[in-house]
């Protein structure tokens, strides 16, 4: 099972917890801009999420994955981004990159 984790830089970021791994990442460029960082991770057991707010005082939220979106594929979690990121001509793109979570280590 998938889930899609978002981070918004300069705003928030997720931190997957235990029994997640990221297993892919895209940036989510609007009109050359980086908007957000969506992260999938594969989901090995029921977990929480870490939501940390950039700015102080830096309040963290634990989510559990029963609230999000899960996937039965890969692909298929990869299609419902594709899906989010498409209004009509409007110049968005995903770009694979490294995991966001393996960057800020």
């Amino acid at each position: 099972m998938y889930v899609i984790l978002t981070s918004k830089p300069g705003r928030f970021h997720t931190q997957p917890g235990s029994g997640m791994t990221v297993v892919q990442a895209y940036d989510y460029v609007f009109y050359g801009q980086t908007r957000a960082v969506f992260e999938i991770a594969a989901l090995e057991a029921p977990s929480r999420v870490a939501i940390i707010e950039d700015e102080p005082p830096h309040t963290v939220n634990h989510v559990s994955t029963k609230f999000l979106e899960s996937f039965a594929t890969l692909d298929a979690a990869l299609a419902e981004l594709h899906h989010l990121i498409r209004f009509g001509s409007m110049d968005a793109q995903l770009v694979r990159t490294t995991s966001a979570t393996t960057r800020s280590e």
